[in-house]
């Protein structure tokens, strides 16, 4: 048995006993680096994760190469702490994906919250609807630094078409923290209404999404000019 396997087995059954509810966050993420730092001391690196992002939830939103840059964090435990969120919201969003009908700005910028949570990067989504505004997919088309991503038209007018979809929600993020739709969004929302509107495709909206609020390019009567 190793010098920490005891220490370890104890934190195990603490937690298989009463879940995480009176684990402190470094102690959490001290249980989660077991499984990828197999003969070292996990709270020592949960301590610096917590010291260098400040919060457990930029420890788990944070880029698997800075990540790195942690004493203690290679690659296996950095493609842990990245992993572990990314599931849990793709498990969130199949359970919200089940018969899920987007026919209005607010229904779809609530889905689209938790479609951008923790992301650090500027991403572009596609929703593509049916003619009753049923969610047929939710695709991630790119992802940019962190204050831009390039629109794939091409990519955008194949999964409407192979999706079979009526109409499109595009969305991005703005990781500055701000949802008003620069100059640059209403370039690419017309391009990307003139491309689906040559394989007889509505784009709907374009949500721009920040800090836990959104912006409806179609509410704010855009699409109506």
């Amino acid at each position: 048995m190793g010098i920490h396997d005891g220490h370890r087995e104890k934190v195990r059954q603490r937690f298989l006993n009463g879940g995480l509810e009176s684990f402190a966050d470094h102690e959490a993420l001290e249980l989660l680096l077991f499984y990828a730092i197999p003969r070292r001391n996990t709270n020592e690196t949960a301590h610096l994760l917590m010291e260098r992002y400040g919060s457990l939830s930029a420890v788990l939103s944070a880029p698997v190469e800075d990540l790195q840059n942690v004493p203690g964090v290679g690659e296996h435990a950095a493609v842990l702490l990245k992993l572990v969120p990314q599931l849990c919201r793709k498990a969130r969003l199949a359970d919200a994906g089940q018969d899920v009908v987007l026919n209005s700005s607010e229904k779809a910028g609530n889905y689209l919250l938790e479609c951008f949570a923790g992301e650090q990067n500027e991403v572009i989504y596609q929703l593509c609807l049916d003619r009753k505004g049923k969610l047929l997919a939710c695709k991630r088309l790119t992802e940019g630094g962190v204050s831009s991503a390039d629109l794939n038209i091409r990519q955008l007018v194949s999964n409407a078409l192979l999706i079979g979809a009526s109409a499109v929600i595009l969305s991005h993020n703005h990781p500055s923290g701000i949802a008003l739709p620069s100059s640059d969004d209403y370039v690419t929302t017309e391009r990307a209404r003139q491309a689906l509107a040559t394989i007889g495709v509505e784009l709907a909206d374009h949500i721009i999404v920040a800090d836990g609020d959104f912006v409806s390019l179609s509410d704010s009567g855009y699409f109506s000019r």
